[in-house]
């Protein structure tokens, strides 16, 4: 699944553009890169392994909206030596087969994670490491369809339930924190990873070399980070330094 500690600089895609969202809110998107292949680029050229990449669009409507631009980043981070990760609507095999056939690496089911025998199946077909879990919510409650629709799910609970039908890691963003550059909800990573045995990405809010040394520290599987990198209070290159460091796990 993961195999160290990873940074995971992430493009989102709105409407033809790439964009960073804050809290989800698809109304407040600002554009922060004119040319997403050559910010890719630098992101690669820094030293990225990854990139984490999420069509807006398909997450509210379950429509892919931006394969061919996700594709050419694709065979771009492949001249890298560099893999992708994408999710936003995600719901079937088919779109997951798709994905996979296109050269992503690693597709992450978000709505469609509620239904364990759906994951189950995935996991079965195309293996546990080319499928996650992107298990975000608000108050440790599950949001569905682009985050646009909140329900009663605990996360915790899903996180259980999915490890047990055979998924090994997922993404977990809470997205209260997400764009807003205050620092991540490291705490329900953790407790998420503790519970169910995943293997758990923290994402929403990452912003410092802080932040990055914290999650290694609470021995999660890495960070994605968005905002902080186009704001420019973080660097691609100083996120992966951290990322290297030596950090001792909690008592």
């Amino acid at each position: 699944m993961f195999s160290n500690f990873d940074v995971f600089p992430a493009l989102d895609f709105l409407d033809g553009y790439c964009v960073r969202l804050s809290q989800g809110n698809f109304s407040e998107g600002q554009r922060v890169s004119p040319n997403p292949l050559h910010t890719a680029e630098q992101f690669l050229g820094a030293g990225a392994r990854w990139l984490h990449i999420v069509d807006l669009n398909a997450a509210r409507t379950g429509v892919p909206y931006h394969e061919a631009q996700i594709a050419e980043l694709v065979r771009t981070a492949a001249t890298f030596g560099a893999r992708v990760q994408v999710g936003g609507g995600v719901r079937s095999l088919e779109r997951i087969g798709q994905w996979l056939k296109l050269g992503v690496a690693r597709c992450i089911v978000g709505t469609a994670a509620l239904e364990p025998d759906f994951m189950a199946e995935a996991v079965r077909e195309f293996g546990a490491d080319a499928v996650v879990a992107g298990l975000d919510g608000r108050d440790g409650r599950f949001s569905a369809m682009g985050w646009e629709e909140q329900t009663t799910v605990s996360l915790v609970d899903l996180a259980v339930r999915l490890a047990a039908v055979g998924v090994t890691g997922a993404i977990v963003t809470d997205v209260r924190r997400d764009g807003m550059e205050a620092g991540a909800n490291l705490d329900l990573a953790a407790q998420l990873q503790q519970a169910s045995g995943l293997a758990v990405v923290a994402s929403g809010g990452v912003t410092t070399v802080a932040d990055i040394r914290a999650a290694k520290a609470a021995q999660l599987a890495g960070v994605v980070v968005g905002k902080a990198l186009y704001s420019g209070r973080l660097t691609v290159n100083t996120a992966l330094a951290a990322a290297l460091e030596e950090v001792a796990p909690p008592c």
